[in-house]
């Protein structure tokens, strides 16, 4: 057992001296052997993320100072039965703007985004533009159905048609610190 051990020693002491001598780069001015390092490219930043659509909401709302926080959407209280599957968002919020009249929102259901909105957080930035395109798609020409999207960074912020165009903008200038 000590003969292995000793013969490991001496089999690494025997690389480390040798290791320098087979390198292809030339050695320095001095005569030293160079130590040959390649380039390692920097690790790169990830894009900034918002971790969830509560953190995303909280931001937010202090630009925008009519939104009101809504509920969580859970998986069990999703209505489109799309958190957390595959390419889909990994945490929605919903929220209400006081500036929607209640006489506006007839009809609507309980987290409907005709009451001010709601965000919705993926993976990666990818994803959340397919989902504002999708959302597109489906509401173009249903005039009902139409609302106002922005997709920053990872988040899709979703806000009622029922808002002026210079209100829905505001939702987009405050989500550009989500980027």
């Amino acid at each position: 057992m000590n003969l292995t051990r000793t013969a490991t020693v001496a089999l690494t002491a025997a690389t480390v001296l040798l290791l320098p001598g087979c390198s292809n780069t030339p050695p320095t001015a001095d005569g030293r052997p160079a130590t040959a390092v390649s380039p390692r490219p920097a690790p790169a930043t990830p894009a900034a993320r918002t971790t969830d659509a509560t953190s995303a909401f909280k931001s937010l709302a202090a630009g925008v100072k009519t939104a009101t926080f809504g509920t969580t959407v859970t998986a069990e209280n999703d209505g489109n039965h799309l958190l957390g599957r595959p390419g889909q968002y990994t945490s929605k919020i919903t929220f209400t703007d006081s500036r929607i009249k209640a006489a506006d929102t007839q009809g609507l259901k309980a987290g409907d985004v005709g009451y001010g909105g709601s965000i919705e957080v993926f993976t990666d930035n990818n994803d959340a533009e397919t989902r504002a395109k999708y959302i597109q798609t489906v509401t173009r020409g249903i005039p009902a159905l139409g609302e106002y999207d922005y997709v920053h960074g990872t988040s899709v912020i979703r806000v009622s048609r029922l808002l002026t165009p210079a209100q829905a903008k505001e939702y987009e200038t405050a989500g550009a610190k989500l980027d």
